[in-house]
């Protein structure tokens, strides 16, 4: 598969090796996302990638030192005592400047405690080092804890820090060769992780990929929430209960807290570790204060997460049976209802920096309460103008909508009646599967027009 994007982290971090002075790179991000793709994509023949293992330290200095070897004759033939010396001995015999990258560093620090002092001593003390330092690891918490927690011996000593993070959907079109709104519906079980993606374009349909990969208790992604958790937490049972929770519609925190028989200060932590990590997300309405509010609400975040602990966690006895075609198709009774959720996620996500009717907007939220007539009342798209006079309110219809142009005016008086326009010009905006109209208005959008903004 083709290495989509990463254009951005490309140029800084190709800018920031092209340095004569050696440089300390952080990066991280959850598995799977394509960091190793992304150093092996800028790194020189010169240069040296080594991927550290569970195993202990003398072995691991071994391997480090072998690999070296590859690159420079007789290194792995002596035996290093400690980490100084290896890293000491590198910087005395190379000529030229080069790159040392080391993958999945936090095994390393598992096997050796007090590593990242090592590394601190030479950063601050060889005055000649000669080669930059790129650590790279997907326990997110370990890795964000090198660098950003002051009491760690690597506190402010990095150059550059990039968390890599999932593909936007609108990549997908490219890597399955599909046309946009089956790319919703992929991107709706299979989110943004590039691994994922690949998977799933070596099975010949969606029904088979989400059967033989996900469903099937010898499918590669059967299990992934339990490896994904293994990187960043001691247990993961209450990750596990939480988002099946959560999966199975408990979305507030006082009804999580009663599912899982606990008080709700209990689960502070537990859910803010959860947003950390990019699996949960806590949603308030628009205009409510994001610390303060109580009518916030808790999400699955992720898409293949949301469809696993949706549909696969619930049904785990019966897949245990074989009876994969079985909950496929409880998946199929509510397709429509689950990529129609993803869909107004995609669609807020596109409305930043967009362009309605010649105006920008800022980041989209959803809205729910009562408008001016004291009536329920909720938008699936609200977001202020970047000059913040305009306010814009949209629907999202996973559905071949034959005429736009009156679902438009019926969200016109719907709009009307929002109770905190504060005097800011509505604009409506309508975003649909798909359409009859071969003129379709401005302000409906279609996949594709979310997709391209999502790149």
């Amino acid at each position: 598969m083709n290495f989509f994007d990463r254009e951005k982290e490309k140029q800084r971090l190709v800018k920031a090796l092209s340095r004569k002075k050696a440089k300390l790179i952080i990066i991280y991000g959850r598995r799977r996302c394509g960091k190793s793709a992304l150093i092996k994509n800028i790194l020189k023949p010169a240069d040296i990638y080594f991927m550290a293992q569970q195993s202990d330290e003398a072995v691991q200095r071994m391997q480090l030192a072998n690999t070296i070897g590859e690159k420079i004759k007789g290194f792995g033939s002596v035996v290093y005592p400690d980490w100084e010396s290896l890293f000491t001995n590198f910087n005395n015999v190379i000529k030229e400047p080069v790159t040392l990258c080391i993958d999945e560093f936090p095994y390393l620090i598992k096997g050796s405690r007090d590593l990242p002092g090592t590394i601190q001593k030479i950063i601050d003390n060889v005055l000649e080092r000669k080669y930059h330092l790129v650590l790279c690891g997907s326990s997110q918490q370990m890795m964000q804890g090198l660098v950003l927690d002051s009491t760690s011996p690597l506190f402010g000593r990095a150059d550059e820090i990039m968390k890599i993070t999932p593909l936007e959907a609108g990549w997908l079109t490219d890597a399955l060769k599909c046309k946009p709104d089956q790319a919703v519906t992929e991107y709706s079980v299979w989110g943004g992780v590039p691994r994922y993606w690949e998977l799933r374009a070596e099975e010949d349909s969606f029904k088979e990929a989400i059967i033989n990969i996900i469903l099937d208790r010898y499918g590669v992604l059967h299990e992934e929430p339990a490896r994904l958790f293994l990187d960043d937490m001691r247990e993961s049972v209450q990750a596990f209960s939480i988002l099946s929770v959560v999966g199975n519609g408990s979305n507030r925190l006082s009804e999580i807290a009663a599912r899982l028989n606990k008080p709700a200060t209990q689960l502070s932590r537990p859910l803010d570790n959860l947003i950390q990590l990019g699996y949960l997300k806590r949603e308030i309405p628009f205009g409510e204060p994001e610390k303060n509010s109580k009518k916030g609400i808790y999400r699955i975040s992720d898409p293949f997460m949301n469809f696993y602990f949706t549909f696969l966690f619930p049904n785990m006895s019966r897949l245990e049976l074989g009876l994969t075609e079985q909950v496929f198709k409880n998946f199929e009774l509510n397709q429509s209802r689950y990529v129609s959720a993803e869909w107004e996620n995609l669609c807020r996500r596109s409305i930043p920096g967009s362009v309605v009717n010649n105006i920008e907007f800022d980041i989209a939220s959803r809205w729910w309460g009562s408008d001016l007539k004291q009536q329920p009342a909720e938008f699936d798209i609200v977001a202020q103008s970047s000059d913040k006079k305009h306010l814009l309110i949209g629907e999202c219809k996973w559905s071949a909508i034959n005429n736009p142009g009156a679902e438009l005016k019926k969200l016109e008086q719907k709009a009307n009646l929002f109770p905190i326009a504060k005097e800011r010009k509505i604009i409506t905006a309508l975003f649909i599967k798909e359409t009859s109209e071969k003129e379709i208005p401005s302000n409906v959008f279609l996949p594709s027009d979310v997709l391209r903004s999502l790149r």
